[in-house]
This record gives structure tokens, sequence and C-alpha cells, in this order.
């Protein structure tokens, strides 16, 4: 056998070995971080830290929503055909003001009821989606806030069916924020009145690449951009498109950023970055000595004043 025709042979091999190797971590770490299927041990640490990426729940606030609030059961079909549910709360007030709160990553809707009651006291009607792959919510990925934008639509949607006057705040907390975010950037009726981002990521590749430093000291090259690729086969997108901080510069609705500067999971720089990218009304709020998600329950009368500033610029009193 020729030097040369060994020479092809062992090329072959190096490059098979090498795309199969490639093609291993890219599925490791699509699995990692979209499967909803997938143990996030890894990235979590403790069942502690998974439990609050949506931020503080009270358990009284939990009981409230299933037992005292007579929230109804919810469904819409998403473009892709996949059942959604929602827990929808109407005031006993009989107010046009809505407010869609929206949960963090591998959380559920369940998870930010003390929001929604903080919302229902100020009078306002309730919806809270389970994500697609979360809660109640069919979908065999994580969506990250980039196909969840086109679903926070069809909700947006669903809620002026029955209502046309509606005012609607958009809530979100952690991947919820960056939802709300990216749901900015689209064509939205004008009954979206307001958005609150609570830590919220730039861009989906941003936070992977911050948590592949962080957890496994590991370059975003070729890691991201061959799991970018498993990411566009098995779920349908690239997570270089899903991109908050390109989606506010499209905003015409006004944004309120919120961030604690201790937060080591979504890093707390994120929020100045995406605050300078929006080009509609915006105002950013910093609770000093917050962690991720953290924010409502270290300084609440911060919080939820600024809050109600706010929206009250933009929502009338009903």
């Amino acid at each position: 056998m020729s030097k040369k025709k060994i020479f092809g042979i062992a090329s072959g091999i190096i490059i098979s070995v090498i795309l199969v190797s490639l093609g291993f971590i890219g599925n490791y770490f699509y699995n990692l971080a979209l499967n909803p299927d997938t143990p996030k041990d890894i990235i979590f640490g403790t069942p502690e830290e998974q439990e609050a990426t949506s931020g503080q729940v009270l358990e009284g606030d939990i009981d409230w929503l299933l037992n005292a609030s007579n929230y109804t059961d919810e469904y819409i079909t998403s473009s892709d055909n996949l059942k959604l549910h929602s827990y929808q709360v109407k005031n006993e007030t009989e107010s046009n003001k809505w407010v869609i709160a929206v949960h963090g990553y591998t959380s559920e809707g369940l998870r930010v009821s003390s929001y929604a009651k903080k919302y229902y006291d100020m009078g306002y009607n309730v919806l809270i989606p389970d994500l697609r792959g979360h809660g109640s919510s069919e979908g065999a990925y994580i969506g990250m806030g980039w196909d969840d934008r086109l679903d926070i639509i069809s909700w947006i949607n669903y809620i002026l069916e029955d209502n046309k006057d509606a005012e609607i705040v958009l809530h979100g907390v952690s991947m919820g924020a960056a939802t709300v975010a990216m749901t900015s950037g689209e064509e939205l009726p004008t009954n979206v009145k307001a958005i609150i981002a609570d830590c919220g990521y730039t861009s989906v590749w941003d936070q992977f690449a911050y948590q592949l430093d962080s957890l496994f000291s590991l370059p975003e090259f070729p890691i991201l951009n061959i799991s970018s690729l498993v990411g566009q086969i098995r779920a349908g997108y690239s997570i270089k498109d899903a991109s908050a901080i390109e989606q506010v510069k499209k905003s015409k609705t006004p944004i309120l950023y919120i961030h604690g500067d201790q937060d080591d999971f979504v890093p707390y720089f994120m929020m100045e970055e995406l605050y300078n990218a929006t080009n509609s009304e915006k105002e950013m709020l910093t609770i000093k000595d917050a962690g991720h998600a953290k924010a409502s329950e270290v300084d609440p009368k911060t919080y939820w004043t600024t809050i109600y500033d706010f929206t009250n610029k933009y929502i009338k009193n009903n």
C-alpha cells in the first residue's frame, strides 16, 4: 500500500473521530442546556438554586393561586402544534389591567405566584403561562425565550379575544425576562403598555458562553458553534438567533430592567448592555446585594414601588 493511500486512510479516520467527537460534545451540551428531561445538577449545584430561577415564591401565594383565586386552566395551540397551558385569574374589580407573568429556566408558572398575587392586589387580571417544555405545557426542548416570544404573543391575542380594551404588562424573571425582552422586538398590539425584565440575559449565546466559562472553564469556540447546529437540527432554532439585545433595539414598548448587583448566574453587566441597546422608553433599577432572581426578596419595597410607578405611567387607573 502506498504512503499516499495510507495517509488518506489515516486522515479519513482522524476526521471521522473529530466529527464524532464534536457531535457527541454538541449533543451533550444541547441536552444539558435545552432538554427539559436532562438533570440540571451541574448547572445549579443544589435543588434550592434550581427552584429559585423564578425568584421568591411564598407557599401562601401558591396556596392562594390554587385554592383561593378561582383560577381557570387555559390552553392554546402554538404555531408548531404544541398544547400550551396557563393559569388565568380574573380580578374581582373587573379591571382592564392585565399582567402576563413569565417564569424562569426549568421552572413553571406556579413559581411566580408571589408576583401574580402582587399584581392581583394592584387590581390586575393575571395570566401565568407554563412556557413550552415546562409545567403542564407540551414541548421537547427549552425555548430560552426565543420560540417562547411567539407563544407570549399568542397569549396576548388570547387575552384580547375576550377583552379588546385590555392594557397589558409583561413581567418576566430570568429566562422569563429574556422572553419578554425578545417579545418586545415583535410587532405587538398597542394594548401591551409596559415590560418588566428582571435579571434577563442579553442573548442565549452570551449566557451559554458565560456558563461554559463559569462551570467548565471552556471557550465558546467550537462548543457553542456545534451546539448551535445541534439545536437547529433538534429544536428548530439556532442559539445565535436567540438574542434579546437585538430584539430590544426594535422595541416600541417601555421597558424597566431590574437586576441584582451580586448576580453570578446571569451577570449584572448584562442589564446595562440591554438598557443601552433599547430604543423605546426605558428605566433600570439595581438592587444592591441581590443575587440571581433575588431582587424582590432582598428589597421588596424598592422593587414594587419602582414597578408601580413605572407601570402607572402607561396603564390607566381603572
